[in-house]
Protein backbone atom coordinates (compact mmCIF):
# COMPACT_ATOMS: atom_id res chain seq x y z
CA UNK A 1 0.00 0.00 0.00
CA UNK A 2 2.84 2.41 0.80
CA UNK A 3 4.33 1.85 -2.68
CA UNK A 4 0.96 2.56 -4.31
CA UNK A 5 0.55 5.72 -2.24
CA UNK A 6 4.02 6.90 -3.18
CA UNK A 7 3.37 6.38 -6.88
CA UNK A 8 -0.02 8.11 -6.67
CA UNK A 9 1.56 11.11 -4.97
CA UNK A 10 4.23 11.31 -7.67
CA UNK A 11 1.61 11.15 -10.42
CA UNK A 12 -0.22 14.09 -8.85
CA UNK A 13 2.98 16.01 -8.18
CA UNK A 14 4.24 15.61 -11.72
CA UNK A 15 0.95 16.81 -13.24
CA UNK A 16 0.74 19.72 -10.84
CA UNK A 17 -2.81 18.84 -9.74
CA UNK A 18 -1.98 18.65 -6.05
CA UNK A 19 -0.74 22.22 -5.90
CA UNK A 20 -4.17 23.80 -6.21
CA UNK A 21 -5.51 21.61 -3.42
CA UNK A 22 -2.98 21.82 -0.60
CA UNK A 23 -0.25 24.01 0.81
CA UNK A 24 2.84 22.03 -0.23
CA UNK A 25 5.76 23.38 -2.27
CA UNK A 26 7.56 20.03 -2.61
CA UNK A 27 10.10 20.89 -5.29
CA UNK A 28 12.14 23.76 -6.65
CA UNK A 29 9.86 26.41 -8.22
CA UNK A 30 6.75 24.72 -6.79
CA UNK A 31 5.80 22.57 -9.78
CA UNK A 32 7.60 20.41 -12.32
CA UNK A 33 7.11 23.01 -15.07
CA UNK A 34 9.33 25.38 -13.01
CA UNK A 35 7.02 28.37 -13.56
CA UNK A 36 7.26 29.57 -9.95
CA UNK A 37 3.58 30.54 -10.04
CA UNK A 38 1.03 30.15 -7.25
CA UNK A 39 -2.47 31.43 -6.71
CA UNK A 40 -1.88 31.71 -2.97
CA UNK A 41 -1.95 35.44 -2.17
CA UNK A 42 1.02 36.80 -0.26
CA UNK A 43 0.26 38.20 3.21
CA UNK A 44 -0.39 41.94 3.20
CA UNK A 45 2.51 43.53 5.07
CA UNK A 46 4.18 40.23 6.03
CA UNK A 47 6.04 40.03 9.35
CA UNK A 48 9.09 37.98 10.22
CA UNK A 49 7.70 35.09 12.27
CA UNK A 50 11.00 33.40 13.05
CA UNK A 51 14.56 32.88 11.86
CA UNK A 52 16.47 29.61 12.20
CA UNK A 53 20.22 29.39 11.58
CA UNK A 54 21.73 26.28 10.02
CA UNK A 55 25.24 27.30 11.06
CA UNK A 56 26.49 27.10 7.47
CA UNK A 57 26.35 29.06 4.25
CA UNK A 58 23.87 27.75 1.71
CA UNK A 59 23.06 27.98 -2.00
CA UNK A 60 19.91 25.88 -1.63
CA UNK A 61 16.25 26.90 -1.63
CA UNK A 62 13.54 25.61 0.73
CA UNK A 63 10.79 23.15 -0.21
CA UNK A 64 7.70 22.31 1.85
CA UNK A 65 5.85 19.06 2.52
CA UNK A 66 3.21 18.47 5.21
CA UNK A 67 4.30 21.54 7.14
CA UNK A 68 8.00 20.58 7.16
CA UNK A 69 10.64 22.69 5.43
CA UNK A 70 13.67 20.99 3.82
CA UNK A 71 16.90 22.46 2.43
CA UNK A 72 20.62 21.71 2.07
CA UNK A 73 23.76 23.48 3.30
CA UNK A 74 27.30 24.01 2.03
CA UNK A 75 28.58 21.92 4.93
CA UNK A 76 26.72 18.96 3.50
CA UNK A 77 23.71 18.79 5.82
CA UNK A 78 20.15 18.06 4.76
CA UNK A 79 17.90 20.00 7.15
CA UNK A 80 14.29 19.28 8.12
CA UNK A 81 12.76 22.20 10.02
CA UNK A 82 9.23 22.39 11.43
CA UNK A 83 6.83 25.21 10.59
CA UNK A 84 7.40 26.72 14.06
CA UNK A 85 11.14 27.10 13.43
CA UNK A 86 12.48 24.04 15.26
CA UNK A 87 14.94 21.47 13.94
CA UNK A 88 13.21 18.14 13.27
CA UNK A 89 16.26 16.26 12.02
CA UNK A 90 19.58 16.78 10.28
CA UNK A 91 21.44 14.37 7.98
CA UNK A 92 25.09 14.55 6.95
CA UNK A 93 25.69 13.97 3.24
CA UNK A 94 29.48 14.27 3.34
CA UNK A 95 29.73 17.08 0.75
CA UNK A 96 27.88 20.32 -0.05
CA UNK A 97 24.19 20.17 -0.97
CA UNK A 98 23.84 23.14 -3.32
CA UNK A 99 20.56 22.30 -5.04
CA UNK A 100 17.09 22.40 -3.48
CA UNK A 101 15.76 18.96 -2.52
CA UNK A 102 12.69 17.27 -3.99
CA UNK A 103 9.95 15.63 -1.90
CA UNK A 104 8.30 12.65 -3.63
CA UNK A 105 5.93 10.55 -1.59
CA UNK A 106 7.62 9.75 1.73
CA UNK A 107 11.12 10.47 0.39
CA UNK A 108 13.28 13.58 0.28
CA UNK A 109 15.57 13.34 -2.75
CA UNK A 110 18.72 15.47 -2.66
CA UNK A 111 22.09 15.72 -4.39
CA UNK A 112 25.67 16.65 -3.56
CA UNK A 113 28.67 18.34 -5.13
CA UNK A 114 30.36 14.92 -5.27
CA UNK A 115 27.74 13.76 -7.77
CA UNK A 116 25.58 11.63 -5.49
CA UNK A 117 21.79 11.54 -5.61
CA UNK A 118 20.19 10.33 -2.38
CA UNK A 119 16.73 9.53 -1.05
CA UNK A 120 15.94 9.78 2.67
CA UNK A 121 12.76 9.16 4.61
CA UNK A 122 11.16 12.60 5.01
CA UNK A 123 9.97 11.88 8.55
CA UNK A 124 13.22 10.56 10.03
CA UNK A 125 16.06 11.28 7.58
CA UNK A 126 16.85 7.57 7.37
CA UNK A 127 18.65 6.59 4.14
CA UNK A 128 16.48 4.87 1.51
CA UNK A 129 18.66 4.68 -1.62
CA UNK A 130 21.61 6.29 -3.40
CA UNK A 131 22.56 6.85 -7.03
CA UNK A 132 26.01 7.85 -8.32
CA UNK A 133 26.84 10.16 -11.22
CA UNK A 134 30.42 10.83 -12.31
CA UNK A 135 30.68 14.52 -11.43
CA UNK A 136 29.13 17.42 -9.52
CA UNK A 137 25.38 17.97 -9.35
CA UNK A 138 24.46 21.68 -9.17
CA UNK A 139 20.75 21.68 -10.14
CA UNK A 140 17.75 20.28 -8.36
CA UNK A 141 16.14 16.97 -9.31
CA UNK A 142 12.69 16.90 -10.89
CA UNK A 143 10.12 14.17 -11.42
CA UNK A 144 8.05 12.99 -14.38
CA UNK A 145 5.12 10.59 -14.67
CA UNK A 146 3.67 8.97 -17.78
CA UNK A 147 0.87 6.51 -17.17
CA UNK A 148 2.02 4.17 -14.41
CA UNK A 149 5.73 4.99 -14.86
CA UNK A 150 7.73 7.67 -13.06
CA UNK A 151 11.33 8.84 -12.94
CA UNK A 152 13.56 11.23 -11.02
CA UNK A 153 15.73 13.29 -13.38
CA UNK A 154 18.85 15.28 -12.57
CA UNK A 155 21.65 16.85 -14.58
CA UNK A 156 25.32 16.37 -13.79
CA UNK A 157 28.68 17.85 -14.72
CA UNK A 158 29.47 14.43 -16.22
CA UNK A 159 27.59 15.66 -19.36
CA UNK A 160 24.57 13.42 -18.74
CA UNK A 161 20.96 13.88 -17.75
CA UNK A 162 20.26 10.95 -15.43
CA UNK A 163 16.93 9.24 -14.73
CA UNK A 164 16.44 7.02 -11.68
CA UNK A 165 13.51 5.03 -10.33
CA UNK A 166 11.95 7.17 -7.54
CA UNK A 167 11.27 4.19 -5.29
CA UNK A 168 14.47 2.13 -5.68
CA UNK A 169 17.04 4.55 -7.11
CA UNK A 170 17.78 2.13 -9.95
CA UNK A 171 19.05 3.74 -13.15
CA UNK A 172 16.41 3.93 -15.88
CA UNK A 173 18.39 5.78 -18.58
CA UNK A 174 21.04 8.45 -19.28
CA UNK A 175 20.88 11.13 -21.98
CA UNK A 176 24.27 12.39 -23.16
CA UNK A 177 25.02 16.07 -23.84
CA UNK A 178 28.22 17.90 -24.83
CA UNK A 179 28.98 19.84 -21.62
CA UNK A 180 27.98 20.50 -18.01
CA UNK A 181 24.30 20.60 -17.01
CA UNK A 182 23.86 23.30 -14.35
CA UNK A 183 20.12 23.76 -14.11
CA UNK A 184 17.02 21.79 -13.22
CA UNK A 185 15.24 20.01 -16.08
CA UNK A 186 11.66 21.18 -16.60
CA UNK A 187 8.81 18.71 -17.17
CA UNK A 188 5.65 19.51 -19.13
CA UNK A 189 3.42 17.81 -21.69
CA UNK A 190 5.19 14.45 -21.45
CA UNK A 191 8.47 16.15 -22.34
CA UNK A 192 11.68 16.96 -20.48
CA UNK A 193 13.23 20.30 -21.47
CA UNK A 194 16.65 21.45 -20.28
CA UNK A 195 19.69 23.47 -21.29
CA UNK A 196 23.38 23.24 -20.57
CA UNK A 197 26.82 24.66 -21.11
CA UNK A 198 26.84 23.22 -24.65
CA UNK A 199 24.49 26.05 -25.65
CA UNK A 200 21.61 23.74 -26.60
CA UNK A 201 18.07 23.56 -25.28
CA UNK A 202 17.09 19.92 -25.56
CA UNK A 203 13.77 18.08 -25.53
CA UNK A 204 13.93 14.50 -24.27
CA UNK A 205 11.40 11.66 -24.09
CA UNK A 206 10.90 10.77 -20.40
CA UNK A 207 10.20 7.08 -21.08
CA UNK A 208 13.34 6.37 -23.11
CA UNK A 209 15.71 9.30 -22.58
CA UNK A 210 15.92 9.70 -26.36
CA UNK A 211 16.34 13.23 -27.64
CA UNK A 212 13.29 14.46 -29.56
CA UNK A 213 14.56 17.88 -30.56
CA UNK A 214 17.11 20.59 -29.80
CA UNK A 215 17.55 24.30 -30.40
CA UNK A 216 21.01 25.79 -30.67
CA UNK A 217 21.50 29.01 -28.72
CA UNK A 218 25.29 29.12 -28.95
CA UNK A 219 25.78 30.49 -25.43
CA UNK A 220 25.93 28.76 -22.05
CA UNK A 221 22.50 28.13 -20.54
CA UNK A 222 23.39 28.21 -16.86
CA UNK A 223 19.88 27.96 -15.49
CA UNK A 224 16.53 26.32 -16.26
CA UNK A 225 13.59 26.97 -18.57
CA UNK A 226 10.06 27.58 -17.34
CA UNK A 227 7.33 25.87 -19.38
CA UNK A 228 3.70 26.84 -19.94
CA UNK A 229 1.70 25.19 -22.70
CA UNK A 230 3.93 24.84 -25.75
CA UNK A 231 6.19 27.73 -24.72
CA UNK A 232 9.54 27.75 -22.89
CA UNK A 233 11.17 30.88 -21.45
CA UNK A 234 14.86 30.92 -20.50
CA UNK A 235 17.96 33.10 -20.35
CA UNK A 236 21.59 32.57 -21.29
CA UNK A 237 24.90 33.47 -19.68
CA UNK A 238 25.35 36.53 -21.91
CA UNK A 239 22.05 37.98 -20.67
CA UNK A 240 19.79 37.29 -23.65
CA UNK A 241 16.25 36.19 -22.81
CA UNK A 242 14.16 33.91 -25.04
CA UNK A 243 10.69 32.58 -25.68
CA UNK A 244 10.75 29.31 -27.61
CA UNK A 245 7.85 27.40 -29.15
CA UNK A 246 8.68 23.83 -28.15
CA UNK A 247 6.34 22.30 -30.73
CA UNK A 248 7.99 24.05 -33.68
CA UNK A 249 11.49 24.72 -32.23
CA UNK A 250 11.00 28.34 -33.31
CA UNK A 251 12.24 31.26 -31.22
CA UNK A 252 9.13 33.41 -30.86
CA UNK A 253 11.01 36.38 -29.44
CA UNK A 254 14.42 37.25 -28.05
CA UNK A 255 15.50 40.13 -25.81
CA UNK A 256 19.15 40.97 -26.37
CA UNK A 257 21.23 42.18 -23.40
CA UNK A 258 21.55 45.95 -23.10
CA UNK A 259 24.71 47.92 -22.39
CA UNK A 260 24.30 47.14 -18.68
CA UNK A 261 23.30 43.52 -19.32
CA UNK A 262 24.55 40.75 -17.05
CA UNK A 263 24.24 36.98 -16.95
CA UNK A 264 20.87 35.36 -16.36
CA UNK A 265 21.33 32.79 -13.62
CA UNK A 266 17.74 32.60 -12.39
CA UNK A 267 14.64 30.76 -13.64
CA UNK A 268 11.76 32.79 -15.12
CA UNK A 269 8.48 33.08 -13.23
CA UNK A 270 5.48 32.77 -15.56
CA UNK A 271 1.84 33.59 -14.83
CA UNK A 272 -1.10 35.88 -15.60
CA UNK A 273 0.28 36.69 -19.04
CA UNK A 274 3.62 37.89 -17.69
CA UNK A 275 7.13 36.47 -17.43
CA UNK A 276 9.53 37.81 -14.77
CA UNK A 277 13.30 37.29 -14.80
CA UNK A 278 16.14 38.48 -12.59
CA UNK A 279 19.52 39.51 -13.95
CA UNK A 280 23.06 39.76 -12.68
CA UNK A 281 22.92 43.48 -13.59
CA UNK A 282 20.78 44.16 -10.44
CA UNK A 283 17.49 44.50 -12.34
CA UNK A 284 14.43 42.29 -12.38
CA UNK A 285 12.40 42.55 -15.60
CA UNK A 286 8.77 41.83 -16.45
CA UNK A 287 7.74 41.10 -20.04
CA UNK A 288 4.50 40.23 -21.75
CA UNK A 289 4.90 36.48 -22.06
CA UNK A 290 3.38 36.33 -25.57
CA UNK A 291 5.29 39.06 -27.40
CA UNK A 292 8.23 40.03 -25.16
CA UNK A 293 7.04 43.61 -24.69
CA UNK A 294 8.76 45.12 -21.62
CA UNK A 295 6.16 45.99 -18.98
CA UNK A 296 8.53 47.25 -16.27
CA UNK A 297 11.93 46.82 -14.65
CA UNK A 298 12.89 47.19 -10.99
CA UNK A 299 16.42 47.92 -9.79
CA UNK A 300 17.95 46.60 -6.60
CA UNK A 301 21.44 47.24 -5.25
CA UNK A 302 22.71 43.73 -5.87
CA UNK A 303 22.76 40.94 -8.43
CA UNK A 304 19.60 38.86 -8.70
CA UNK A 305 20.71 35.24 -8.88
CA UNK A 306 17.67 33.73 -7.19
CA UNK A 307 14.37 33.09 -8.94
CA UNK A 308 11.22 35.12 -8.35
CA UNK A 309 7.78 33.75 -7.54
CA UNK A 310 4.55 35.16 -8.98
CA UNK A 311 1.91 34.97 -6.29
CA UNK A 312 -1.41 36.26 -7.60
CA UNK A 313 -0.82 39.88 -8.62
CA UNK A 314 2.52 40.25 -6.85
CA UNK A 315 6.15 39.23 -7.38
CA UNK A 316 8.35 37.98 -4.53
CA UNK A 317 12.15 37.76 -4.81
CA UNK A 318 15.46 38.30 -3.02
CA UNK A 319 18.63 40.12 -4.07
CA UNK A 320 22.34 40.07 -3.30
CA UNK A 321 21.77 43.48 -1.69
CA UNK A 322 20.37 41.58 1.32
CA UNK A 323 16.75 42.61 0.82
CA UNK A 324 13.59 40.64 0.11
CA UNK A 325 11.11 42.46 -2.14
CA UNK A 326 7.46 42.29 -3.08
CA UNK A 327 6.47 44.34 -6.15
CA UNK A 328 3.27 44.60 -8.16
CA UNK A 329 3.05 42.27 -11.14
CA UNK A 330 1.26 44.85 -13.28
CA UNK A 331 3.36 47.93 -12.50
CA UNK A 332 6.60 46.82 -10.79
CA UNK A 333 6.01 49.23 -7.89
CA UNK A 334 7.46 48.21 -4.54
CA UNK A 335 4.83 47.01 -2.09
CA UNK A 336 7.11 45.76 0.67
CA UNK A 337 10.76 45.04 1.46
CA UNK A 338 12.70 43.48 4.31
CA UNK A 339 16.38 43.84 5.18
CA UNK A 340 17.60 40.29 5.74
CA UNK A 341 21.19 41.27 6.52
CA UNK A 342 22.85 38.91 4.04
CA UNK A 343 22.80 38.25 0.30
CA UNK A 344 19.94 36.10 -1.01
CA UNK A 345 20.17 33.73 -3.97
CA UNK A 346 17.36 31.45 -2.76
CA UNK A 347 14.04 31.03 -4.52
CA UNK A 348 11.10 31.50 -2.11
CA UNK A 349 8.67 28.75 -1.18
CA UNK A 350 5.09 30.01 -0.82
CA UNK A 351 2.23 28.42 1.10
CA UNK A 352 -1.05 29.59 2.59
CA UNK A 353 -0.48 32.86 4.52
CA UNK A 354 3.29 32.26 4.62
CA UNK A 355 6.48 32.17 2.65
CA UNK A 356 10.00 30.91 3.41
CA UNK A 357 13.35 32.00 2.02
CA UNK A 358 17.02 31.33 2.79
CA UNK A 359 19.83 33.83 3.23
CA UNK A 360 23.26 32.93 1.85
CA UNK A 361 24.64 32.82 5.39
CA UNK A 362 22.30 29.91 6.13
CA UNK A 363 19.29 31.42 7.92
CA UNK A 364 15.80 30.13 7.11
CA UNK A 365 13.33 33.01 7.40
CA UNK A 366 9.58 32.53 7.81
CA UNK A 367 7.19 35.36 6.97
CA UNK A 368 3.47 35.63 7.53
CA UNK A 369 0.77 37.21 9.63
CA UNK A 370 1.41 37.53 13.37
Amino acid sequence: MKLIANILFMVLAATGSVFSQNTDWPLFRGKSDLTGFTEWPLPSGPKLLWSWSSGSTTKSSPVISNGMIYFGTDKGALIACSSDGKLAWKKDAGSPIEAPPLVAGDNVIYSTSEGMLYAADKFSGKAVWSYKTDNQIAGSANIWTSGSRSGVIVGSYDYYLHCADPVTGRSLWKAETENFINGTPAVAGNKIIFGGCDGLLRVVDPLTGKQKDSTEIGVYIASSPAISGSMAWFGDYDGSFYCLNIATSRIVWKIAPGDDGGSILSVPAVGNGMVVIGNDNKYIYCYNSADGNLKWKFRTNGSIKGSAVISGDRVLFGSDDGYIYIVGLKDGLKKWSFKAGAAISSSPAVTRDRFYILTNDGRLLAFGIK
